[in-house]
């Protein structure tokens, strides 16, 4: 179920349109809807709130304006951790140990 903080991805007719950050999720006057507050992460960001049941919070197709409309959660892929990365095809990678560090204080004495 997405909540407050979550980054959704809302899709337009099956079409990716936009990302979104959920900023604020509260009780509507109506039994079992709500008003959600959304970031659009466009340029310029743009805030929004749409009047949602929690179903269409949770992905369920809904319509706007003859469009149909849905939002899916999005997930931070797992990224490697630092001990999982290796030397490949003998290149050396980051992580690797044979490397020489340069402070960037030293660089802006120069």
């Amino acid at each position: 179920m997405a909540t407050e903080k979550d980054i959704v991805l809302i899709y337009s007719e099956n079409t990716p349109l936009t990302f979104a950050r959920i900023e604020e999720i509260s009780a509507d006057i109506k039994p079992n809807w709500y008003l959600v507050k959304l970031l659009l992460l466009q340029m310029p960001p743009q805030p929004v709130t749409w009047i949602l049941k929690d179903s269409y919070i949770n992905g369920e197709e809904f319509t706007m304006d003859g469009r149909k409309v849905r939002l899916e959660l999005v997930e931070c892929p797992e990224v490697a951790k630092p001990s999982e990365i290796h030397e490949k095809k003998g290149k050396k990678v980051r992580g690797s140990k044979s490397g020489k560090v340069i402070s960037m204080l030293d660089r802006k004495k120069v």
